[in-house]
C-alpha cells in the first residue's frame, strides 16, 4: 500500500485549524441555542432531553469534518492520506496501545488521589448526559456508541491525523510530535483537573500512530481507551 507523502502535506495545518475553528464555533453556536432550557435546570429533577444530546455532539463532528474536506479537496483524500482503513497490524498495535492507555489513565488518577483527594469534580460529564437523557433509552445508546466510536475518529483526524501530517511536513521529530499532539488531545477535552491524565494517555493513543505511521491504528486504540466510559455512560444510567 502506497504511503502518503509528508512533502506534499502543505495542507495540513490549514486542515487542523478548519477543524478546530469549526469545533469553537460550533460550541458558541450550541451554547447559544441550548442556554435557555438550561437556565433552571435542577439535577434533582432534569428534563428529558435525549435529542438535544445529539447537537452537543456537534461541535466534536466538526473536528473531523475539517480535516476530512480539506484533504478531500487539497490533498489525496482521508483515506489516503490518513490510513483510515485499518491493517491488522493497525488493530493489534490500536488494542495494544489502548490497553496501555487505560492502565497509565489508572495510575496518574492514583497518584493524583494520593496528593490531593479532591482532584476529580462532584460529577461527570457521563453522568450529566445521563441525566440529560431521561435514564436508559435510544438516544443514550446513540450517545455512548458516538463516545466509544463517532469521537475516537474525529479527535483523532484532527490531532494524529492533520496536525501530525503538518509537523511531519515541516520536518518535526517524530517524539516532539508525538508529544505537541498529546498536549493539544489533552488541552482540547477543557478538563483542568484531567490535564496530566489525558496527557499520558495521548501519548500512549499517539505511540500507535508513531509506530505504524497510520491514523487508523490511533483510532483504535482510542475507541479502546473509550470502551469503558461509553459503557459506564449507558449502564450507569438510572
Amino acid at each position: 500500500m502506497e504511503e502518503p507523502n509528508p512533502e506534499r502535506a502543505h495542507w495540513a495545518f490549514v486542515a487542523f485549524f478548519t477543524g478546530l475553528a469549526g469545533y469553537y464555533l460550533a460550541t458558541l453556536a450550541v451554547t447559544a441555542l441550548t442556554a435557555e432550557r438550561f437556565e433552571r435546570f435542577d439535577v434533582s429533577s432534569p428534563p428529558v432531553l435525549g435529542p438535544l444530546l445529539l447537537l452537543l455532539f456537534l461541535p466534536n463532528v466538526l473536528l473531523g469534518a475539517g480535516p476530512a474536506a480539506i484533504s478531500r479537496f487539497r490533498g489525496d483524500g482521508p483515506a489516503k492520506e490518513f490510513g483510515l482503513k485499518p491493517t491488522w497490524r493497525d488493530v493489534k498495535v490500536g488494542l495494544a496501545c489502548g490497553g496501555l492507555s487505560l492502565l497509565v489513565a489508572w495510575i496518574v488518577a492514583l497518584l493524583l488521589l494520593s496528593v490531593r483527594r479532591d482532584t476529580a469534580e462532584s460529577r461527570s460529564a457521563l453522568e450529566d448526559i445521563g441525566l440529560l437523557s431521561g435514564g436508559r433509552s435510544v438516544w443514550l445508546a446513540v450517545a455512548a456508541l458516538f463516545v466509544f466510536a463517532g469521537a475516537p475518529i474525529t479527535e483523532e483526524l484532527l490531532t494524529r491525523g492533520a496536525l501530525w501530517r503538518a509537523l511531519e511536513h515541516h520536518r518535526v521529530p517524530r517524539t516532539t510530535i508525538l508529544v505537541l499532539t498529546a498536549l493539544i488531545f489533552a488541552f482540547l477535552h477543557e478538563e483542568s483537573w484531567r490535564t496530566l491524565g489525558l496527557f499520558a494517555q495521548g501519548m500512549a493513543i499517539g505511540a500507535a500512530r508513531m509506530i505504524t505511521g497510520r491514523t487508523s491504528s490511533s483510532m483504535v486504540a482510542h475507541a479502546t481507551n473509550n470502551l469503558l466510559p461509553a459503557v459506564y455512560l449507558y449502564v450507569g444510567a438510572s
